[in-house]
């Protein structure tokens, strides 16, 4: 009987069925304990399996978001200014990820700490615990790499690893002006995701004074005209949540 049990636990291994292979016999003896029927005791063996699957895509896909921390929406504060209040639904609906399956693009705009990228965090965290592919990125890093890799001859692979993730959130675009390579391979990124995936991104300039971004105003239209094609645009307004006033220690 043992060696009935290492061999079955051997052929586990080698199917790829590491829980199944480590979980064999303590369910096996709880099975006998409890008088379990033998579709039971597999069915429960098989969803070991499958909830550590999960469990490890999910850790994989948060590993891989280059996410830095776990913000969930539960740690937004709606009462900061009246613009959170009035788009509260909007906002609630967009970590439900239903923009994920139209394809849809997330355009957040507004000044300096108001919440843009708490809430593109947020959804790509939310993305992350539905074992969703999710890439996050500031607009200066990916340009930088993209600029990189032309030099190397490695754009085309650089490219693709932009293009992948379900989604893709591209933080702080309109700090600094991209430059004409620049905004020509932010143009690349954008047209290749372009109804295929979808992007997030956060700005503090409206679309008006994107000419400043990218390096000229037919560049900047394109890429506007792609991303607002098939998107959500949410604009927060009020002072910056980083600079309100804290109270003071008693």
């Amino acid at each position: 009987e043992k060696k009935m049990m290492e061999k079955i636990c051997e052929k586990a291994k080698t199917l790829r069925l590491k829980t199944i292979a480590d979980q064999l016999p303590p369910v096996v003896e709880t099975a006998e304990n409890n008088n379990w029927s033998f579709s039971k005791t597999i069915a429960h063996l098989f969803d070991l399996e499958i909830e550590t699957r999960r469990q490890n895509r999910i850790a994989l896909c948060f590993r891989q978001s280059k996410l830095n921390e776990k913000l969930t929406i539960d740690q937004f504060d709606f009462n900061h200014h009246s613009s959170r209040k009035k788009q509260k639904t909007r906002i609630l609906n967009l970590m439900s990820l239903g923009f994920l399956k139209e394809k849809m693009d997330i355009i957040l705009i507004g000044n300096p700490g108001v919440g843009k990228s708490f809430l593109a965090k947020a959804a790509a965290y939310a993305a992350t615990q539905a074992g969703i592919k999710v890439l996050f990125t500031t607009a200066m890093d990916m340009i930088n790499h993209l600029i990189a890799a032309d030099a190397d001859h490695s754009l085309l692979k650089k490219l693709h690893y932009y293009q992948s993730p379900e989604l893709l959130v591209i933080d702080e675009i309109g700090y600094l002006g991209l430059g004409k390579q620049g905004s020509n391979l932010f143009f690349q990124v954008i047209s290749q995701r372009h109804e295929a995936k979808s992007t997030a991104i956060t700005t503090n300039l409206p679309f008006a004074d994107w000419g400043k971004i990218f390096d000229s105003t037919t560049v900047a239209t394109a890429i506007a005209d792609r991303l607002v094609y098939n998107s959500q645009i949410f604009i927060l307004e009020g002072p910056s949540y980083r600079k309100r006033t804290k109270p003071a220690n008693p």
